[in-house]
Parts: structure tokens; sequence; C-alpha cells
């Protein structure tokens, strides 16, 4: 494969703050790299040399020539008038062909990337599809080179899979950087983590993710002992050297300037092995002891003359924590403003307990005004925030979410998306919550920070809805799953279980899900005993809940850890008490469906 493009210890700087610097790699033909790094390592930046955007400060980039490179940037702003179609052959134009073929080309991507038309108004499409527009536009472009910047961001599942088909299956190279987990394990052939804390500046494993991660926790173990070793030398070295002169005479100078040596050796191992800070995240619940906090009855909704949802049945209790999964247009975050009373339903009841308190991340961050200082945005006096309780400084505030105290001044505008999204988190754990609800909470956040954030998120006590296209976390946090379409809405036990339903007939409601809907009247397809039966469900399925959640809880018991024999047996309890919730909520809405029939 011959290179593409190779950087040559090249360094760059954002103000006085190094990005990086000595980095030295090449990138070949149809290579296919994920490209990842804490948030401010300068992992943008990099594209943008790669592009040829901008120049390295020292060090130099060499394209091969008449190479074509396209870059995705994370955001791109459209002409306010701009169809679908004058986009698309805006970008096909640098491809120098007759009309007709420039035609059929735009035609082919319009059908692709899934838009009604070539006059379709960029400005009436959701976030996602302008994603998709974006992303059709560089590729229309027949790139020998793809640069892909946090390309899932506002894509919904649907797309971040036909993004995944696309990237599978070309033969261009590309390098994408993404926090997407499962994205990073099924597409790149290799992975790079930037990073000053590795001796070239950053870390490259051939394979996926999976693969990276194993590499990178052997470099660590061999960083920790190759410091081990050279303790020990230095401090015999040092034993020798305090012998006096008599012993120092006997022995070339030369081994007094190894000695030098190898203590600023040791010195850079022991800076590259000290631990990184971690985001410092903890929400806190009111405490408070209400069972129900929110539920809903037969909820609808209407935008216009489109319904985006009708027949929502919904129940959030303490330690509910759904997610809600869709199309983009599907009614996700116009939920979400339901849920806090932005909107009204068109149809249906929704109760709340009483003084619910609610806090909401906003996907748009629009509750951040871009001119505001840092220290303005993390505090409304600029000099310190109460915690738990507690006065905090804001410098130590800052800290907890990665801020130095020389950025406190700088304005939020200047922020990137990462640092932005993190403000934001600092200003949603200020108030005590009893429902969480998180618009894409995960945009622009780099892996550790979503680490810590899942982590933060299973800890919180009270309940919390969660719009988000991150599938692992999805996986690892949800307790639940709300799935809204063309259909009624549907909840489902995981997603996992809304995953496989997609790609299964239609026929009947999920068998599983985190809360019970809310029974209707039984009606007159019923039998006396089913009627009966009907009423005496919601208390049956609330039991075999409280049941199952304290076996599920006598797991994380302490003791249980060493009783391995007590483990297996009560992991099979849980699971034959799932499947009696389960067969439950078969039950229910088995009747439920034949009392409506």
């Amino acid at each position: 494969m011959s290179l593409l493009v190779s950087c040559k210890d090249i360094e760059k700087a954002f103000g006085a703050e190094p990005l990086f610097y000595g980095i030295s790699l090449g990138i070949h033909e149809g290579e296919k790299l994920g490209l990842i790094g804490a948030n401010g390592s300068g992992k943008s930046t990099l594209l943008k040399l790669l592009s040829g955007e901008e120049e390295p400060d020292q060090g130099e980039v060499v394209f091969r020539r008449g190479l074509k490179v396209s870059r995705l940037a994370q955001a791109e702003a459209f002409g306010v008038q701009a169809t679908v179609g004058q986009v698309l052959e805006q970008a096909a134009a640098k491809l120098h062909l007759d009309p007709e073929h420039t035609a059929l080309k735009v035609e082919d991507w319009i059908a692709q990337a899934g838009f009604t038309g070539r006059d379709q108004l960029v400005s009436s499409l959701s976030g996602g599809y302008a994603k998709r527009l974006s992303i059709a536009k560089v590729l229309i472009q027949e790139p020998e080179l793809l640069l892909l910047d946090e390309p899932t961001n506002h894509l919904d599942l649907e797309g971040i899979l036909w993004l995944e088909k696309l990237l599978a299956q070309a033969e261009f190279a590309f390098v994408l950087i993404s926090h997407d987990r499962q994205l990073l394990e099924r597409v790149p052939k290799k992975m790079i983590e930037v990073g000053s804390h590795y001796p070239e500046g950053y870390l490259a494993v051939p394979g996926h993710w999976s693969d990276f991660l194993a590499a990178k926790e052997k470099f660590l173990e061999d960083q920790l002992r190759l410091q081990s070793v050279l303790s020990n030398k230095l401090r015999r070295e040092n034993e020798w050297l305090s012998r006096g002169p008599k012993a120092r005479g006997t022995k070339a100078r030369g081994r007094i300037d190894a000695a030098a040596d190898l203590d600023a050796e040791l010195r850079m191992i022991k800076n590259l092995n000290r631990p990184k800070a971690k985001l410092g995240l903890d929400f806190v619940a009111t405490g408070r002891q209400t069972r129900r906090l929110l539920e809903a009855y037969n909820l609808g909704l209407k935008m216009g003359e489109r319904t985006l949802f009708q027949g929502l049945n919904l129940k959030l209790t303490n330690g509910s924590r759904l997610g809600l999964l869709g199309r983009n247009g599907s009614g996700k975050t116009s939920l979400l403003r339901l849920l806090q009373s932005q909107l009204a339903p068109t149809q249906g009841t929704l109760k709340t307990a009483e003084d619910l308190k609610i806090e909401v991340f906003d996907q748009h961050r629009l509750t951040l005004d871009p001119s505001w200082p840092l220290k303005n945005a993390l505090s409304q006096t600029g000099e310190s925030v109460v915690y738990q309780g507690k006065e905090v400084h804001i410098v130590t505030w800052a800290k907890r979410f990665l801020f130095s105290p020389s950025q406190l001044e700088l304005p939020i505008g200047t922020l990137s998306g990462g640092e932005q999204a993190r403000v934001q988190i600092a200003r949603l754990m200020l108030s005590p919550a009893d429902l969480l609800l998180l618009d894409e909470p995960t945009n622009d956040l780099d892996i550790p920070a979503l680490e810590v954030l899942e982590e933060s998120l299973m800890e919180f006590q009270g309940a919390i809805v969660l719009v988000t296209h991150d599938r692992a976390l999805l996986s690892r946090v949800a307790t639940g799953i709300l799935g809204l379409g063309p259909l009624e809405p549907q909840l489902y036990a995981s997603f996992d279980q809304w995953q496989a339903a997609q790609t299964e007939p239609k026929t009947l409601a999920p068998t599983a899900a985190p809360n019970p809907k809310a029974a209707p009247k039984p009606k007159g397809g019923l039998s006396y005993n089913e009627q009966k039966e009907l009423r005496t469900l919601e208390a049956k399925v609330e039991k075999a809940e409280a049941e199952l959640a304290e076996m599920e809880a006598q797991m994380t018991r302490p003791e249980m850890a060493q009783d391995h024999q007590g483990l297996e047996a009560n992991w099979k309890k849980i699971q034959s008490q799932k499947n009696k919730v389960e067969a439950l909520y078969a039950r229910w809405h088995e009747l439920e469906s034949k009392a409506g029939g």
C-alpha cells in the first residue's frame, strides 16, 4: 500500500497550551484508523493538519501528489434556502463530471441517505438527517482519504448503522474520531490514541477497540515494570556514587554522567505513569421516599397535523433508568419536554409526585451563553458553589471537571464541544433531583468521561429518562427501553431486546418492560375470572419486580463475592424471577389485548 500522507515530528499549540509534539505517523491506501484521546488532546486539530487546512507549528505534513482529501467536521452550516440537491451538486462539482453523470450521482446519494427528493429544504431536516447530508456531501466527492470528526453526533441508531455499513464497505482510507465504542469495535482496523503521556505522543494498536484496550493495559503494565527496574538501577548507582572519591576514581567519568541520564529517564517515566485526572461526577438525588415519581396514562402528542406518539403508558420510580429510542423526528425530545411540562399532551393524563424536582441536560446547550467566562458558567458568583450543603471554591470545582485555573476566564464559546458538555453536567450536579431528563449527554464527551458518566448514572438514586445513541451506554445503564415509532410506543426490558425486535416481525408488544403499563378497565371481551385476574396483575408485577430487585441487591453485597456457590445459586434464582416477571407481562398484554378487542 502506498503512503497517502505522512507527518514528521509535528507540533501544534493552542495559545500557550501545547496540544501535541513530536508526532510522526503515516496513513496508507485503504487504511481504516480509529482516533481517540481525551478532550483537548488535539484530535480535531490533527484532522485539520491531515486535511491541509492548517499547518503545524513545527515539523511537516507531506501529501501524495494529487491526493483527494475530504474532512467531515463536527458541525456544518448550510444556506437557509439551500436544498439537498443543491448541496450535493456543489460538492460533486469538484469531480468535474458532465451534467448527466453529476445528476446521476446526486440522485444516487439522495436515495442512499434516505432523503425525500432533491428539492427537500435543508432547513426542514432533523439534526440526524442534516448529519446524513454532511456525510453524503463528503462521500460524493470520492475521496482517497476521508477524515471524520465525531460523525455519529446527532444520528439516530438507524443512521449510525447506515454509516457503519458505509465505512465497513469503504475502499478508501479514513481516520475516524468517535466515542462510539461499538462503532470502534466494528469498523476500524487500527486504533490510535493521542496523548502526551505516551513516549511517541500516541499509542497505535492494530485491531479493533477491544484489541486496543488489551494492548493499552499491557503497555501500562510494562511502563510500571520499567519504572521499577529504573528505580532499582538508579538506587544502586547512587549507592556506588556515595562511596566517596576512592570508589568514584576507579570508574570512568562516564558512569556519573550515565547516572544523571538514568535519573532524567526515570523522572520522565514517572511522569508518564502518573495517574490521569478523572471527571468527578456525582448526581445527587433528593432522597424522596415516594415510590411513584411519574405516571402517564394513554399519553399522546401531536405537532400540527402530525401524531408523534399515542397510547403511551408509563411509570417511573426511584431507580428507573429509561432509554428513549426511535428515529430522528419520532418525538424523543418532544417527550422530554412534555415530561417537564413545557408541552401539553394532546391526549391522556400525566401525573407527577408533589413538588417533583426535575433537572434537564439539553443537547443544544441553550442554557450556556457563549460569551460567559467559564467561571460564571460554573458558578453564579464566579467565586464558589454550594454542593451538597458545602461551599466549594471555584478553582476546586473547576478541577473536578478537568478545567485548569488558567481556563476560568475563557469564554464558553471558545471551549470544545466536550468541554461545554462537562460545563453543563457541572451545572446539573448542583441541584438535587428526583428525575433527570438527559438529551444526548454523551455528545462530544471523550471515552474516559463516558465511562465515569455511566458509573454516576448507575449510582443515581432517583429516576432517569435518557436519550442517547451510545449503544454501549444504553446496554449497561438502561433498566428499560421505550421505543418510539410509527406504531404505539413499546416498552422493552433492555437495549438488546429492543435491538432484536427491530429485525423481527411486529406482532405482539414486548413481553417485558421496566415499568408496568397502567391497566385499562376491563371490557366485554373478558370472562369474569379474567377481569378479576387483570385487576390484580399490576400488584403482582410490582411484587415480582420488588423481589427481583432484592435478589439483584444481594449479588452486590461484599460477602457474596467470596461465596461462589451462593453467587451461582442466587444467579439462577434471578433468572427464574426474570422469567416470572416476563410471564406476568405477557399475560397482562394478552388480557389487555383481549379486553380491547
